[in-house]
């Protein structure tokens, strides 16, 4: 009886000493995400404001495929449709 008793009492101790410092620690790790969010937005704003309007920048060319013989496309057969 004596070690459920120091069980509970042990158990109840220790959850209240976590939610204690989740009150504590949880709004700070918030504000510093938000803020890291809020900065990175900002920039990205200035990023944006920095260019003329109308300007366009391109980031990505794909490659162009080259166009080959007819040769490597195969045969063709012309063919009439019958009704």
């Amino acid at each position: 009886m004596g070690y459920l008793l120091n069980f509970i009492l042990i158990s109840i101790i220790v959850l209240w000493v976590i939610r204690l410092l989740f009150r504590m620690i949880f709004p700070v790790m918030l504000k510093n995400v938000f803020g890291n969010m809020q900065n990175q937005a900002a920039g990205q704003q200035q990023q944006r404001s920095t260019k003329p309007e109308g300007s366009i920048s391109i980031d990505y060319m794909p490659k162009k495929e080259k166009k080959g013989n007819a040769d490597k496309l195969g045969d063709f057969v012309d063919y009439e449709e019958i009704k």
